[in-house]
């Protein structure tokens, strides 16, 4: 008979509490502008991100395999079986304190924090993929860059035009990069559950590799 440890169920139901936590925190990611803005209401907003997220998470798993085997030597860790629920944890500690205070943090790096974090009091800095992580650490400077690129060329291509024109044209692109937004962000934030999940399955010997079960 197939046998589930109770700590791998509490660990899948601590992920997807932590996924609550992540969709509670970063939604506004992805509605703030159109809501703000007042292009579209709040429940309308939040419908379209949810869908949209939902369906972001089945696009592809590169994310999940990326922090299920990226962030730490899953060789190194395979027989700490806490690992994943510690990481879990104060990913979702943090999430509820930097909601409460209003500071918009990522959850990614909250949740990659936690891994390394829980990683490192097991075995010391060696269980880290140095490499991934920079990797991964960098990545808001360069949406810092991206961000200001794309913000300077809009202000050169629309300095001239026709203000009425660009802002009935400005709010159709809301909700397009709105809706890109949401669909990312179920690409990328929801498939780091999936990875941390996948890891626990790999940790517990319920998988033999880091592949993300449909």
């Amino acid at each position: 008979m197939f046998e589930v440890p109770v700590l791998l169920v509490l660990i899948v139901v601590v992920a997807l509490i932590f996924d609550f936590t992540n969709g509670a925190h970063d939604c506004a990611n992805a509605i703030a502008t159109v809501v703000s803005t007042k292009v579209l209401s709040p429940r309308v907003a939040v419908v379209m991100a949810a869908s949209l997220n939902f369906i972001g998470a089945f696009l592809g798993t590169k994310v999940a395999t990326t922090l299920g085997a990226g962030i730490v030597n899953t060789d190194m860790v395979a027989n700490c079986q806490p690992l994943v629920l510690a990481a879990l944890l104060g990913a979702i500690a943090w999430n509820l304190i930097t909601w409460y205070f209003g500071i918009p943090s990522s959850s990614s790096h909250a949740l990659i924090g936690g891994l390394m974090g829980a990683a490192v009091a097991y075995a010391g800095f060696s269980t880290l993929n140095g490499a991934s992580i920079a990797e991964k650490i960098l990545s808001p400077l360069a949406g810092f860059g991206m961000g200001f690129l794309t913000m300077f060329l809009i202000m050169l291509l629309c300095a001239r035009a026709n203000r009425n024109k660009l802002t009935r044209a400005f709010t159709k692109l809301q909700i397009v990069s709105a809706a890109f937004m949401a669909t990312s962000h179920g690409l990328n934030d929801a498939q780091k559950t999936m990875g941390v999940i996948t890891l626990a399955l790999f940790i517990f010997n319920k998988i033999d590799t880091i592949a993300v079960p449909f």
